[in-house]
């Protein structure tokens, strides 16, 4: 296990001084601002990012609709509103790579703009978004940056993802919208100048593109590479992208690669030919000293480029660099106090814009470094820990100070809770590596008769946990009124405050009894079939549950919602069959499998290679992701093979192409899995499911009807397989409206003396989401053949 220091140690290898240096420099060789707009984190296009801010020196934002909350998780089992705030905090750390600012739209875990899964329609999307509050954020967003280019990561075509298209939507509108003064909104309007489209197509392992991509008229060179870390633009790129890691991001790029990126430019508001991303723009403090209305402060601008050039000459040589800094921030402080009015629109943001940066790198230059970080990272109100803070002044006069969050106090160096304190919010509206909001340590320094104020993070943030809370295991039960049990168990523990009784609201006619930290829910033996919720309480007061996200790549973080136990009750006959499962951690398919009364063993990594242990099953469930993340898996396949031909019965869970499926040595028969996903998936949830004949998989031990195909969440499924040997029979067909049907997603053959049965169908979520028609095919799909 790698310890605290020693994690400390490999993230302050990462980034030595000298390269923090640098890169502090190079936002300041340009005062152009650069948004990229984009469905999901993760969709930023890094490479082109990193060339414009390390080489370029443009300022960069990104403005993202949603979390990212339906995507994939390929490294736990956050998913919804818990993968969003973990997702956020992984855009995070791309940000900080790319020194990125970082806008949502969607602002809270039930914000109407959300990640509501697979969707082939910009329509749709907004329809369930909100146009209006859509654009109404989007004018918000732009309108707070005031960026001079707007950029979507991808096309409005068909083929893409409805996320994408929706959002590129928005960006056509919000050009117009943002500049409009008659639009609501309490700031200022702001006319972006320029708006970009990608000229490259957007298909893939995931999307289709169904038109080209228009014309280009620019490309971004992706030649060359930074000068002091000697990496290229698109390695810096996957150093942003490779904290994407729910998503599986993160890509070696070979040493002499390269890549273009090309543009087409689809909206303008200023002159002359485009031949250059910040042509027809003031590009520089010098460029802005130019305007007419900058007059009387051009003097003070044209110092101000001076200083910056001086101290970006004089690398590395951090003493004149700080010289050279310095003059430019007494000159931009003096363009700030004499900005005349008529000036301010264009240049002030950009102003205060530089001396923060350029406080930035007066603090590495003279040599200030300072460390905050707090013993423990999860506290709940009423609790403290203590804060460590290590300061070196390097070469100036430092006071030191703590920005806290209201709640949050420090005294001897402890940090305390109140008892009232606000939980920490895991969907920050807004991100800005450069100016960290609380917690944060504020440096005043003193060097050279000037004083600059500036910011740092803590090492470690402290997540503020709600004050009323409790931990329910598990929070979702399930009861199988086709057996003879009635009673679910669950246990409440971390009852918060201490010492304070947690107490469940139960329906009439059930009853709860207690020993211990387990709690009993008993129903009824006529209870009806259907979804119940059960709330908790805490010392008579509604109670949170929370969920703490905790991995090593980025920041912790948790998330609490209102205490309950969802349980439904639900009639699936099990059949009576020893079931091995083969997972890798993505789904709980074992567990549903136990809670509706199968008899499941989950196999160990080298039970695989016994016959002896295969021969215990009759049936062997492999999760999804398994042949991916399972080490050792693919190479068992054949022995598997051979225990299906003797009689057993082979399920494979939802698998990617890229999962090591191989569609002629994974499966007993060849099956191979369709992509892009947008043409081998249906996102309707509710679209029809007709039934191809008759089939035991359908009717035993349960009859699958309509009813089964109802309230399911997200989508049907997707990856469905797109063709497959003549032994396999598919059962199924669905499709999205106005597409022609899919027939991969239910597949059977026999195989020997048994079966393979193959699902792209997302069964796992709709266990998750206690779907009933979901447990009673699942008890099919494990059922012998007959």
């Amino acid at each position: 296990m790698t310890t605290p220091d020693q994690s400390r140690i490999v993230e302050d290898r990462a980034r030595p001084r000298i390269m923090a240096l640098w890169w502090a420099l190079r936002p300041l060789v340009s005062v152009v601002r650069f948004m990229q707009s984009g469905a999901h984190p993760d969709d930023e296009m890094s490479g082109m990012l990193a060339a414009l801010t390390f080489r370029d020196g443009i300022n960069l934002s990104y403005a993202c609709s949603t979390r990212g909350e339906g995507g994939q998780n390929d490294i736990g089992t956050e998913a919804g509103a818990d993968l969003g705030a973990l997702r956020t905090r992984e855009m995070e750390r791309a940000c900080d790579v790319l020194g990125m600012r970082m806008y949502w739209h969607s602002e809270t875990p039930d914000d109407p703009i959300t990640d509501f899964g697979f969707s082939k329609s910009g329509v749709e999307t907004l329809g369930k978004w909100g146009r209006e509050r859509t654009l109404a954020r989007f004018v918000e967003i732009v309108r707070s940056e005031r960026p001079d280019i707007l950029c979507p990561t991808f096309l409005d075509v068909p083929g893409q993802h409805g996320h994408h298209r929706a959002m590129t939507q928005a960006a056509h509108e919000v050009m117009a919208a943002a500049a409009d003064p008659r639009f609501p909104c309490n700031l200022p309007p702001w006319q972006v100048r320029k708006l970009y489209l990608p000229a490259t197509s957007g298909a893939g392992q995931a999307y289709d593109d169904a038109e080209p991509p228009p014309p280009a008229t620019l490309t971004i060179d992706g030649s060359g590479g930074d000068p002091v870390s000697g990496w290229s633009w698109s390695r810096i790129g996957q150093q942003s992208r490779a904290f994407h890691r729910t998503q599986g991001m993160g890509r070696w790029v070979p040493p002499g690669s390269r890549a273009d990126w090309k543009l087409h430019l689809a909206e303008t508001h200023v002159r002359g030919p485009d031949v250059a991303l910040t042509a027809g723009l003031p590009a520089t403090l010098g460029d802005l000293a130019a305007l007419d209305a900058a007059g009387p402060i051009a003097d003070h601008l044209i110092a101000a480029q001076a200083g910056i050039d001086a101290a970006i000459a004089a690398f590395p040589d951090y003493s004149k660099v700080a010289e050279g800094a310095l003059a430019a921030l007494k000159a931009v402080r003096a363009a700030v106090a004499g900005c005349p009015a008529d000036a301010r629109d264009e240049i002030a943001h950009r102003l205060e814009a530089k001396e923060c940066q350029l406080s930035h790198v007066l603090r590495i230059a003279v040599g200030v470094e300072v460390h905050a970080r707090v013993a423990q990272s999860f506290l709940h109100a009423g609790s403290s820990a203590p804060l460590t803070v290590e300061l070196d002044p390097g070469r100036a006069e430092v006071s030191v100070s703590l920005v806290l969050p209201e709640g949050l106090r420090e005294a001897d160096g402890v940090l305390t809770v109140a008892e009232d304190a606000v939980p920490s919010d895991p969907y920050p509206a807004f991100y800005d590596p450069a100016a960290p909001g609380a917690p944060a340590v504020q440096l005043t320094i003193r060097t050279l008769d000037t004083e600059i104020v500036t910011r740092v993070p803590f090492e470690q943030v402290p997540v503020i946990l709600p004050s009323h809370a409790v931990a329910v295991s598990p929070d979702k039960a399930l009861i199988n009124l086709a057996g003879a049990e009635r009673t679910a168990e669950v246990t409440i523990r971390d009852v918060r405050p201490g010492g304070a009784e947690a107490q469940l609201d139960a329906p009439e006619g059930w009853t709860v009894t207690s020993e211990g930290e387990l709690r009993r829910i008993t129903l009824p033996q006529d209870a009806t079939a259907g979804l119940y919720h059960i709330p908790v309480q805490v010392g008579g007061c509604a109670a949170a549950v929370v969920r703490q996200i905790d991995h090593a790549h980025v920041q912790k973080t948790a998330t609490h919602r209102a205490a309950d136990i969802s349980l439904r009750a639900l009639h699936a006959a099990v059949p009576e069959v020893r079931v091995g499962y083969v997972g890798a951690g993505n789904d709980r398919v074992d567990h549903w499998l136990r809670a509706i009364g199968a008899t499941v063993e989950t196999v160990g990594p080298d039970d695989l290679s016994s016959d002896a242990v295969l021969a215990r099953f009759d049936t062997i469930i492999i999760g999804i992701f398994a042949m991916r993340f399972r080490p050792g898996l693919a190479a068992v396949m054949p022995r598997l093979h051979r225990w299906t031909e003797d009689g057993g019965t082979l399920v494979t869970l939802y698998h990617r192409p890229w999962d090591n499926w191989d569609p002629d040595t994974i499966p007993p028969r060849r099956l191979e899995i369709g992509q892009p996903s947008l043409r081998w998936r249906v996102t309707d949830e509710t679209a029809a499911v007709r039934h191809l004949g008759e089939h035991d998989i359908l009717s035993v031990p349960n009859r699958i009807g309509p009813e089964d195909w109802q309230g399911w969440v997200k989508e049907r499924g997707l990856y469905f397989a797109r063709s497959w040997d003549p032994a396999y029979t598919p059962l199924l067909e669905m499709s999205d409206p106005e597409e022609s049907p899919h027939r991969g997603a239910l597949l059977v053959a026999d195989i020997g003396k048994g079966r393979h049965v193959h699902t792209s169908l997302i069964l796992h979520h709709q266990m998750e989401h206690l779907v009933p028609g979901a447990f009673r095919l699942m008890a099919n799909l494990i059922a012998p053949r007959r």
